[in-house]
């Protein structure tokens, strides 16, 4: 269950993840399917839409531990490191080996178990929505729902040309106005929930981190090598 982020990530040009199904289904060609219905959104909810554009469009880089939690209830914990346009690492904590990495043309998956590493041009994958130089909430994406209660937004969002591949919903806190967690609801119409705990706008990268190397035998991620 817990590949299902990597799915989530590599096999629908939304975002997120956020996250793991078998390898083989990452990069699987989906069937022909009707683009997603046009939704009216009040006005109130455009507003939202706008605003959150602009929070995600305002974000160069970002870094923040994760708690992921599968369909069946199983946690994962790892650091989640975004830097825009085109630069993302997704590292999971012991005992697992697993780590994404986007090096602004491709997304690489590493399946630490199997030592086999899988890749899609970035443009292809989940990946591309939040990676994108320019992010829109349309075209290409279809905002389906935006509720909003006390302290929090979640703004629901589908691929437009294919929504049966699956829902991903961004959670935000109202004040001060952050991401903290998003939901991918996939195809089998399974849910996995992953939130940041104590993200950092405010952090320095070093470029080689976002650049796959495959991890020595006996190492955990390809950057500590």
């Amino acid at each position: 269950m817990l590949r299902r982020l990597s799915a989530a990530l590599l096999s629908a040009p939304l975002f997120y993840g956020a996250l793991l199904a078998p390898l083989p289904a990452l990069f699987a060609q989906p069937a022909a399917a009707a683009p997603a219905t046009p939704v009216s959104l009040s006005a109130q909810d455009q507003a939202v839409v706008a605003k959150v554009e602009e929070y995600l469009n305002g974000i160069t880089v970002l870094q923040s531990k994760f708690l992921q939690v599968a369909p069946n209830g199983r946690q994962a914990t790892g650091t989640f490191s975004l830097w825009r346009p085109g630069r993302m690492r997704l590292e999971y904590d012991r005992p697992l080996k697993d780590f994404i990495v986007a090096d602004g043309s491709f997304v690489f998956y590493w399946d630490g178990e199997m030592r086999q590493q899988s890749s899609a041009p970035i443009g292809s994958t989940l990946a591309d929505f939040i990676l994108r130089k320019n992010i829109r909430l349309s075209g290409d994406v279809t905002v389906t729902d935006v509720f909003q209660a006390p302290g929090v937004i979640e703004v629901s969002l589908l691929e437009t040309k294919d929504p049966g591949k699956g829902t991903l919903t961004l959670v935000f806190e109202d004040r001060p106005f952050q991401l903290r967690k998003w939901r991918v609801l996939d195809a089998q119409g399974l849910t996995t929930e992953v939130a940041l705990l104590n993200p950092r706008t405010d952090v320095t990268f070093d470029r080689e981190m976002f650049y796959f190397k495959e991890p020595a035998r006996g190492s955990d991620f390809g950057r500590n090598n």
